[in-house]
C-alpha cells in the first residue's frame, strides 16, 4: 500500500480578472475550485494511474469535509484525523496578469492529534510505500519528517520525500528510497546557484553520500534529471505545449516516477514526464488520457 500524509491541505479559490486594484471593488471573469496539498495530489494522481493510496493527515470544519468528498470522487481511499477546532485552510489566488497569492494558515494540530496520526502509520506494513511532502504548519515540530522516518526506518518501510532546504537535507540520513528536489531546492542545500547538469548531477551525487537511494531533480523548462541507486544518470527534456498551471505538476511527476518504477528506471522516468506535462498543461492535475497520449511522444 502507499500512503502520503498531508500536514496541512487545502482548499484553492482561483479567481481570474482583467484587473486588479487595492481598495477597489475587483469583478472577476471566472473562478475556479482546486483542491491540494503535495500528499494529496500524489494520492490523486495515483488514483488516475490506476493505484490505490491512502490519504493521511489534518481536516478541520465544513472545507475538510469538502476535501474528503472530493478524495472519495477520485477514487482515493483518505484516512484524516478530523481535528475539532478550526478549519481546513483556503488559498486565495488572483490571477489578473501577475499572480497574487493569499494563503490561509490551517488549523492547529495538538500533541493528541498528531498521536493518534503516528497510530494510523502503526499499520504500515513491510514493503509499504510513504510518501512525506511539502511544508509543515507551525503548530508542529519542524522535526516531524525525522521523527516519523526515525519511528519507521527499521520496519522496512519505502520512504519517499519531497520537501526543501534543512527539511529535505535533514531526511536523507534514514536512506529515504527517493527525494525529489528541484534545481532550485536542490543548490539552495548547498549554497550554490546551480547552472549546467553536472552541477546538479554533482549535487545529488553528494545527497547520495548523505544517505539518499534515487535522486530525482525536475529542472522546469529543462526537464529532469536521475541519478538513481546503481550510480546511472539519466536525462529526459520536456514535452511541448502551453503552461497554464504549475501547481502540482511536481506532486504528479512523483506519482508517476512511483507508478512506472514496476517498469524499470527508464520507464518511471517517462510516466513521471508525461504526468508532470499534463498537469503543466491543465487547469488542474493531468487526466489519464492526456498522460498517455504525452507517453507516446516520449
Amino acid at each position: 500500500m502507499i500512503y502520503t500524509v498531508t500536514f496541512n491541505p487545502a482548499i484553492d479559490y482561483v479567481v481570474f480578472l482583467d484587473g486588479f486594484l487595492t481598495g477597489e471593488v475587483n469583478r472577476t471573469r471566472r473562478e475556479a475550485v482546486q483542491f491540494g496539498g503535495k500528499g494529496v495530489n500524489v494520492s490523486v494522481m495515483l488514483s488516475r494511474l490506476g493505484v490505490e493510496s491512502t490519504a493521511l493527515g489534518f481536516v478541520a470544519g465544513f472545507t475538510g469535509q469538502a476535501l474528503e468528498q472530493y478524495l472519495t470522487q477520485c477514487g482515493v481511499r483518505s484516512d484524516f484525523i478530523r481535528l475539532e477546532n478550526g478549519m481546513t485552510r483556503i488559498n486565495v489566488k488572483i490571477k489578473a496578469g501577475e499572480e497574487t497569492e493569499i494563503n490561509g494558515q490551517g488549523p492547529d494540530i495538538d500533541d493528541g492529534a498528531l498521536a493518534a496520526l503516528f497510530e494510523k502509520l502503526d499499520h504500515m506494513q513491510k514493503g509499504d510505500t510513504l510518501v512525506l511532502a511539502g511544508s509543515i504548519p507551525g503548530t508542529l515540530p519542524g522535526d516531524i519528517y525525522e521523527q516519523i522516518l526515525s519511528r519507521y526506518s527499521e520496519k522496512g518501510i519505502q520512504f519517499v520525500v519531497d520537501a526543501s532546504k534543512e527539511l529535505l537535507s535533514n531526511c536523507v540520513k534514514y536512506r529515504p528510497f527517493l527525494i525529489k528536489p528541484n534545481h532550485l531546492e536542490l543548490g539552495e542545500i548547498f549554497s550554490k546557484v546551480l547552472t549546467t547538469d553536472e552541477e546538479i548531477v554533482e549535487c545529488a551525487r553528494r545527497l547520495q553520500e548523505m544517505g539518499a537511494r534515487n535522486v530525482l531533480v525536475s529542472m522546469a523548462g529543462d526537464g529532469a534529471i536521475l541519478v538513481n541507486e546503481t550510480g546511472a544518470v539519466r536525462k529526459i527534456g520536456v514535452l511541448k505545449g502551453k503552461v497554464v498551471n504549475s501547481v502540482g505538476a511536481g506532486d504528479s511527476m512523483l506519482a508517476g516516477f512511483i507508478v512506472g518504477l514496476d517498469k524499470g528506471y527508464e520507464y518511471a522516468l517517462k510516466l513521471a514526464t508525461a504526468c508532470g506535462g499534463a498537469t503543466a498543461f491543465s487547469e488542474g492535475l493531468g487526466e489519464k488520457e492526456q498522460i498517455d497520449q504525452f507517453l507516446e511522444q516520449l
